[in-house]
């Protein structure tokens, strides 16, 4: 009966939009939590005290929920049009991770899990299962989900710590559906990697201290979008034009030539954050940044933390045109906007692109 469910729910899951769905058990083995551990002595979290706050709970699922037997991994595809890094040629225009050239997708997996979990309430009890209890989480809860992801058989954890899929590549969003349902777990994926290191190599500011260890006070990704302060100096050149995220470690991936669906349709892709130009990104006031960004997941970082990293990109252009522009910004009252426009006067005025 568990086994005919979960046919169901697979089913019912692709009819929601989402790519596949894929079942394990509910319990990490410790060792999942031996190298959360390890990642946080480290200090390897930055900024992100919630995950050392909240360790416990996310060492595996069924300590965030002890009732829990099941966790179904649900994935959603965001392949990108075009591959983002020849973006990293076009100094003067920004590069955001093309995830975020989207809508929020948090907004939309949670919908659809939302549904997917009633209707599962619903099947169970219209069996004789019984019924069943369920949470539904898409990455905002202390749940080790790449961990989860490659124990249910999703893909596996790259060198560069990200999930890695043989049919998808690096190109996946992931939400989980916990329940009381024992099902039958599928068999875990091994790790494909190889002797590969192209996602290491390719890092601009080595932020993987060995393979499938990150440090994400390092990473671009992190800097730009969830560390709230002054970038540190020696990173700043490294950030090129990279001014919300970075897809370097998993656009270089190539299982990526295996990922040749397109995008989930829910997410479309908006063509003016595909290379927008530093200069005008530059000029938003908090009010405009707003408007441009609203139901967008850059919005999150607020007018100033994007300045900041635009200002950066500005810096590190080499175009002296955009000299007067970043001077204007150096009395901002925000102060990681003056930082970095004092870093873009510095290094705009200076004989670095001469």
């Amino acid at each position: 009966m568990t086994a005919d469910l979960k046919r169901k729910i697979s089913e019912r899951a692709r009819a929601e939009g989402f790519a596949a769905a894929h079942f394990t058990t509910a319990r990490l083995p410790a060792t999942a939590g031996e190298r959360l551990d390890h990642f946080l002595d480290k200090g390897h979290q930055g900024d992100m005290a919630w995950m050392a706050e909240t360790k416990d709970r996310r060492r595996s699922p069924d300590a965030l929920w002890p009732d829990a037997r099941t966790a179904i991994v649900l994935t959603t595809r965001y392949t990108p049009p075009a591959d983002p890094l020849t973006l990293l040629d076009t100094p003067d225009r920004g590069v955001i991770s093309v995830y975020a050239q989207s809508k929020d997708y948090h907004d939309v997996i949670k919908k659809r899990l939302k549904r997917l979990a009633r209707w599962i309430v619903e099947e169970a009890t219209r069996t004789e299962v019984g019924g069943a209890e369920v949470k539904v989480f898409v990455d905002t809860a202390p749940i080790l989900e790449k961990t989860v992801a490659q124990q249910a058989g999703a893909g596996w954890q790259g060198k560069h710590t990200n999930l890695v899929s043989r049919q998808d590549g690096s190109w996946l969003f992931l939400g989980e559906i916990l329940t009381t349902l024992d099902l039958p777990p599928d068999p875990p994926e091994r790790d494909h990697c190889g002797s590969c290191r192209a996602c290491l190599d390719i890092c601009p500011t080595d932020a993987f201290p060995t393979p499938y260890t990150l440090d994400a006070r390092k990473c671009v990704s992190y800097l730009t979008i969830e560390h709230k302060g002054v970038i540190p100096e020696d990173l700043k050149p490294k950030m090129g034009n990279r001014i919300y995220g970075c897809d370097d470690c998993l656009a270089v991936c190539p299982w990526n030539k295996f990922a040749n669906a397109p995008a989930d349709p829910a997410l479309p892709k908006r063509e003016d954050l595909w290379g927008p130009a530093l200069a005008d990104l530059a000029r938003l006031d908090d009010t405009a940044f707003r408007e441009k960004f609203r139901g967008s997941p850059i919005k999150r970082t607020g007018r100033d933390r994007f300045v900041r990293n635009v200002l950066i990109a500005i810096g590190n252009s080499g175009d002296k045109s955009l000299l007067p522009l970043a001077e204007s910004l150096v009395e901002d009252p925000s102060d990681v906007v003056r930082d970095s426009a004092a870093y873009a006067v510095r290094c705009l005025k200076s004989r670095r692109f001469d």
